[in-house]
């Protein structure tokens, strides 16, 4: 080997060893920098859909949740609670859930959900936004089958979040965008793919 050859050797390592170090040193640099173009935890906490596992859910419980700052309900009704449903049709202002904003268009049915054992709402009071209360309990004195009632203005709702006639919330629940990942799991925010 001639000295020129041990040169331009010597010369090639140098150039791919520089190489090499600035891109490594070009890769510290910028995963730093491309991770601080994320949004927060709390920006996504914010914005992001949630997902609420449902699979230890027992048949009349109900679960709360926050999703954009949010109160949403997941009730898993029993099959007398759906039962009832049809009960007070007469007494609802928006039976029918014809007001396209208050639910997605695969919510605008009796049972106002994807799956009629689910019932997926904001618990927020369409009056004033106060959060309604759950009141399950049967009462045939009162003309009360089970809902949600609002203590603040007297505001009540059935097991599908419907308004009664004579109250002062003018809308029913409204129901979130959701859908079912799987089973047991619930996507609030996101109902792409709703099954």
């Amino acid at each position: 080997m001639t000295e020129d050859d041990l040169d331009r050797n010597r010369r090639h390592f140098l150039v791919v060893a520089t190489a090499v170090t600035g891109a490594v040193g070009a890769g510290f640099v910028a995963v730093p920098f491309i991770s601080s173009l994320k949004p927060s935890a709390r920006a996504q906490a914010l914005g992001a859909p949630v997902e609420v596992p449902i699979g230890s859910l027992e048949p009349g419980e109900m679960v709360k949740v926050l999703w954009r700052g949010r109160l949403v309900y997941i009730l898993r009704r029993t099959e007398e609670m759906l039962s009832r449903l049809s009960d007070n049709a007469d007494k609802l202002r928006d039976p029918d859930s014809e007001e396209v904003d208050q639910q997605p268009g695969y919510a605008a049915n009796s049972t106002r959900s994807v799956r009629p054992e689910y019932l997926v709402i904001e618990g927020s009071c369409t009056h004033l936004g106060c959060a309604p209360l759950m009141d399950f309990e049967v009462r045939p004195a009162e003309g009360w089958s089970g809902g949600f009632f609002c203590p603040c203005h007297g505001s009540k709702f059935d097991l599908a979040g419907r308004v009664f006639k004579g109250v002062p919330a003018p809308t029913n629940l409204r129901v979130p965008p959701h859908r079912f990942v799987r089973d047991d799991l619930i996507l609030i925010g996101q109902d792409t793919g709703a099954a």
